[in-house]
């Protein structure tokens, strides 16, 4: 029976297209975040199976690919439960490890501290386009910092990113966990069903308006609770523009003045300091899943994809799991994903290269004339030029065709008789 040369279900191979435009997109990722202060990190692939069924990961931590017990800590023969088979786990998101790593090393860092980190994840997800079973992450996260200062730096960061990879026009859609549960305080929610119905909301842009009641009554809420609670977002249809206003306003003392206004600092602050353009859009609906999120949410959506292209928020409480004494923490994953792929829809073309030339020398060249091909290439390649040199094939037109797929518009022949082009 022959191997299997197909990758693994949700996972793919990547043709040298697509990883010329990953390479320039970590490229400009790193470059632009790091003039932003923020430092470079690395953690391991596989973190212990209780920090990342902990839960604090929302529905990833049904996602994760476990790790099998390895030698005479794997007992067949006794195990009962999946608990006593697994003691890792591949990590589903790049936060939870974040965590882990500061906790353990924040002695050695500087306070605030702006993590940079870049690095593949894994989630057992059914897989669509733009979402795999492997995909990057990239990430970057302030700790520290108490200070809605954390949001306005992630967010102009991110946004400056995306402006510097041709993206205009897109929104970042923000919203706070604090307004989140005023607004199901104010309808007469119990503070125990608020999850549940915060993922019922989260659904609002595939079922709208009439689903999310439809949705709710069937989960047996009593529905003047839900008619109140719609009656919230029938309001801010009515009020896009002062949206914030609006809503502050209409819940009075359920919800705390200064969280308007932390909302409004963030919002003015980075509408001055932009470098892309882009909208801030308050949305009351954005819920984000993770439940470790204590404040700040906010989200990218970008036009072309019709979905959510990165996102992130404050999770000021998760620091305490691992030491005991919360700390202030917030974060923006940029969809790494997705963006390549918008790229590559778009017929991406790399700014600034060189140029992208193709010196093909035909075999039994002498060996003091290879010498000189390659001493012209080398000189070349100083000058900021791309320089393949590939033995010529006998279908030179062929061999042509295929380089040109690949981004070269400069030929050079040496022929063994002369070195004519």
């Amino acid at each position: 029976m022959a191997l299997s040369k197909k990758p693994v279900t949700g996972m793919k191979d990547i043709l040298p297209r697509e990883m010329e435009i990953r390479d320039y997109v970590i490229r400009v990722i790193k470059d632009t975040y790091r003039t932003f202060g923020f430092t470079g990190i690395e953690t391991p692939c596989m973190e212990n199976i209780e920090n990342l069924t902990n839960k604090q990961g929302g529905e990833n931590e049904k996602l994760i690919f476990k790790v099998l017990k390895r030698g005479e800590k794997l007992d067949l023969s006794t195990a009962q439960t999946e608990a006593d088979l697994s003691d890792l786990g591949m990590r589903y998101d790049l936060t939870v490890p974040l965590v882990r790593f500061y906790s353990n090393n924040n002695a050695n860092l500087a306070s605030p501290f702006k993590a940079l980190q870049i690095g593949p994840v894994w989630r057992a997800d059914r897989p669509q386009r733009g979402r795999y079973r492997q995909f990057y992450q990239c990430d970057i996260d302030i700790l520290g910092e108490p200070t809605n200062l954390a949001e306005i730096e992630l967010i102009t960061a991110t946004t400056t990113c995306l402006g510097k990879l041709g993206f205009k026009n897109f929104e970042i859609r923000i919203n706070d966990r604090r307004i989140l549960k005023a607004m199901a305080s104010y309808a007469g929610f119990n503070e125990e069903s608020f999850d549940e119905v915060f993922i019922i909301l989260d659904k609002m842009d595939k079922i709208g308006l009439e689903g999310v009641k439809e949705d709710l009554i069937s989960h047996s809420f009593e529905q003047s609770s839900v008619e109140k609670y719609l009656d919230l977002f029938k309001g801010l249809e009515e009020h896009k523009k002062d949206g914030l206003e609006y809503i502050s306003k209409t819940l009075g003392d359920s919800l705390d003045t200064e969280v308007k206004e932390w909302l409004d600092e963030i919002i003015s602050s980075v509408e001055a300091a932009k470098a892309a353009q882009f909208d801030m859009v308050f949305d009351p609906t954005l819920v984000r899943g993770m439940s470790y999120y204590t404040g700040t949410i906010f989200e990218i959506a970008i036009p072309e994809f019709g979905g959510s292209c990165g996102g992130g928020g404050r999770y000021d409480k998760m620091v305490g799991k691992f030491t005991g004494q919360d700390t202030a923490a917030c974060g923006f994953s940029i969809g790494f994903e997705r963006i390549v792929l918008l790229l590559l829809e778009q017929d991406f073309k790399i700014p600034d290269e060189g140029k992208k030339i193709a010196f093909l020398v035909e075999k039994n060249m002498p060996s003091e004339r290879m010498s000189t091909i390659m001493k012209e290439a080398s000189d070349m390649r100083a000058e900021g030029n791309i320089v393949l040199v590939s033995r010529m094939n006998k279908n030179k037109k062929f061999q042509k065709e295929q380089l040109e797929t690949q981004g070269y518009t400069e030929f050079k022949d040496f022929y063994v008789d002369s070195l004519k082009n």
